[in-house]
This record gives structure tokens, C-alpha cells and sequence, in this order.
């Protein structure tokens, strides 16, 4: 058992059971033995890769895609740039390389980064020096500026609660102890009104995640957007709706049971995109990554990245396309939420 997995019995047996929301955000954010805390877990040598580490091509585009977006909206001056959950910056340095020519961009922009772990502040701050990014706790902190936001999977790591259908009740997974070991169970029948909804789309024994930070966050951001202008950009991956268990641990690469190792293994689910564009109330687009990167260029440029390479150099770019587009890869499972105001048009690559 981790140091956290003790603390955790100990509070279990002080004060009962924890929602997976509260396993979640303490297994990621505990400020002494977090995994975002105390972790770098991109990579090798992490556990998980995200698109930008597989290719430049993909920070470069949403760069593009940002930077038009900006244009179609009267270029405005100054303008918020920003990305929740940036990683090792790697992403919006390439976001920022593909821009540097687009006239006017880089002088209107103010570059601002959501980020919580100090381990990952530190790699931004080297990968963007140049820049003079500015870092913030949370959204709500950004300036009141026309707002061009990125968040690439970062919504997939905000804790969620669990429900499995009952008749016409739920009730909630919860996490206690079994054994002296963390164990799942379930709370009596319970009528949330928020569920009330899904009634008519689930079946009895079915089970429904509802993520409240996330939806949270979309309304505020579509309100900065109505209020200020912009263009928010959310990549995960997900469906439109929420149906089934997706909470899941990864380490080192390898899926494994979510109350193995606490703190030491990333904690995710799946995005219900539908509740999120809901709760923007502004105008919003849901789009398949790979036709979202197709229509951005994806191909030519890996194609041009080619030229003059060596095989091997070329099979591993053929192979970075097919990860990021292919549908039984990233393609179909990671989608492209657009949140914009009625300014402009929706963001290149989010319509056919």
C-alpha cells in the first residue's frame, strides 16, 4: 500500500466512504503525495504520451487554427492565449513556432498557462521561456481579454462521480475498505434530479459518470467567450454522452485497477462532451479529431515534414499521421469541442 493509500483507510475509517470524485482528486492533487504533484507523467518514462509528443504537426495546427480564428475575429489586441493543462509546453511551443509569421499574432498575445503541478510549471517555464508565459491556478483567473483557449486532455483528469441505474433510483459507487484495502460499494437508492434526464436513455444496471468541474468550467468559459470573444478549443477523448464505466488508472504505460497504487498512477475517465456544450451556452461544434486535423492539413504536412528524410525517419512520421487521424486509433475516440461566439465562423477543421 502507497503512503496515500494509508492515509486514505485512515480517513475512510474516521469518516466514511469517498466518491469516486474525492478518490480522484486526491490520488491526483494531494500536495504532499499527489501524482500531479510529485510526477512528470508524459513520456518513456512516464505513463501515458499525448498527441503532442507524438507529433509536432498537431501543436502546429491548432496553432493555425487559433491564429485564424483570431483573424476572423478582427484580430483583436490584446488578446489571452491560453492552454489548461499545457504539460511540458510542448504543445504550445509548437502552436506558437507555427504562428510566428501570421502578422500581428505574437505582438496581441499574452500567453497564460492553467497549471497546478510544480514538477510540470518547471518543464513549461524552460520549453517557453521565451515567451514570458504566465502561469494561474485557475481559469477564473485569466485576464478579462478576448480569450483563445487550448485544452488538450485535460478534461479527462477532473473527477467524476458514478451512478448505476437502480429501477427508476441510482446509486452511487463509492470507495471504502475491505480487509484493511480499498474496495468499491455502492450507496442506497438514491433520485438526483440531475439524473432524472438519463432515465430515458439508460437501462436498469446501466452506469452514468457526471463530471461537475468540467461542466463548470464550460460555462465559465462560454461566458468569457459571449462576454469577451474568443475561441476555446477542448480535445479528449470521450462521446457526446456519458454510458458505462470508464474510470481508469494508468502506470507506466499499462491500464490497472483505479485503487491500485494511489497516487502513483494516472486517474482518468472518459469526457461526456454533450453536457459541456450545453453549459456554454454560446455556439459549439463536436468533431472527430482525425477529420478535425484531416481538413487542418495533417497529411501535407507530415508529407512535407518528409522530404528528404531516411526511411526510418519517414515510417515513424507515416506512423504519427495513423495515430493521430486513423479512426481505430485516436482518430474517432478523441473528439474536438469548439466553443465561439457569433462573431466569427466556427474554427477551421471543426465543419465539413
Amino acid at each position: 500500500m502507497t503512503p496515500l493509500g494509508r492515509l486514505l483507510l485512515r480517513q475512510i475509517a474516521a469518516q466514511g466512504p469517498l466518491s469516486v470524485a474525492e478518490y480522484m482528486a486526491t490520488c491526483l492533487l494531494h500536495p504532499e503525495h499527489g501524482y500531479y504533484t510529485t510526477h512528470d507523467p508524459l513520456g518513456g518514462t512516464g505513463d501515458f504520451i499525448t498527441a503532442p509528443e507524438i507529433s509536432q504537426v498537431f501543436g502546429e495546427l491548432i496553432g493555425l487554427c487559433l491564429a485564424q480564428a483570431w483573424l476572423d475575429r478582427g484580430a483583436p489586441s490584446p488578446f489571452v492565449l491560453a492552454e489548461l493543462g499545457p504539460g511540458r509546453g510542448t504543445l504550445m511551443a509548437d502552436a506558437l513556432r507555427a504562428t510566428r509569421d501570421v502578422p500581428g499574432f505574437h505582438a496581441a498575445m499574452q500567453v497564460h498557462l492553467v497549471e497546478l503541478s510544480p514538477v510540470l510549471r518547471a518543464a513549461q517555464a524552460d520549453r517557453l521561456a521565451g515567451f514570458a508565459p504566465r502561469w494561474h491556478d485557475s481559469v477564473a483567473d485569466l485576464p478579462d481579454l478576448p480569450l483563445f483557449l487550448i485544452a488538450n486532455e485535460f478534461l479527462d483528469a477532473l473527477p467524476v462521480r458514478q451512478f448505476l441505474r437502480d429501477g427508476a433510483a441510482w446509486r452511487e459507487r463509492v470507495i471504502g475498505m475491505r480487509d484493511d484495502t480499498l474496495a468499491f460499494g455502492l450507496t442506497d437508492p438514491t433520485q438526483p434530479a440531475a439524473l432524472t434526464p438519463r432515465l430515458a436513455n439508460t437501462r436498469d444496471g446501466d452506469m452514468v459518470e457526471t463530471c461537475a468541474p468540467a461542466v463548470a468550467l464550460a460555462q465559465h468559459v462560454g461566458g468569457r467567450i459571449t462576454a469577451q470573444g474568443g475561441v476555446a478549443l477542448f480535445i479528449d477523448y470521450g462521446s457526446a454522452q456519458s454510458l458505462g464505466d470508464t474510470f481508469q488508472a494508468v502506470h507506466h504505460h499499462r491500464k490497472v485497477p483505479p485503487l491500485h497504487l494511489p497516487g502513483q498512477c494516472d486517474l482518468t475517465a472518459h469526457v461526456a462532451f454533450a453536457p459541456l456544450a450545453e453549459a456554454a451556452e454560446c455556439a459549439a461544434t463536436l468533431t472527430d479529431q482525425g477529420a478535425f486535423l484531416e481538413r487542418l492539413g495533417s497529411g501535407p504536412r507530415h508529407g512535407a515534414l518528409a522530404r528528404g528524410k531516411t526511411e526510418a525517419q519517414i515510417e515513424t512520421l507515416i506512423a504519427a499521421h495513423r495515430r493521430l487521424t486513423h479512426p481505430t486509433e485516436m482518430g474517432q475516440l478523441f473528439k474536438v469541442l469548439a466553443l465561439f461566439c457569433d462573431n466569427g465562423p466556427a474554427p477551421a477543421g471543426t465543419k465539413a
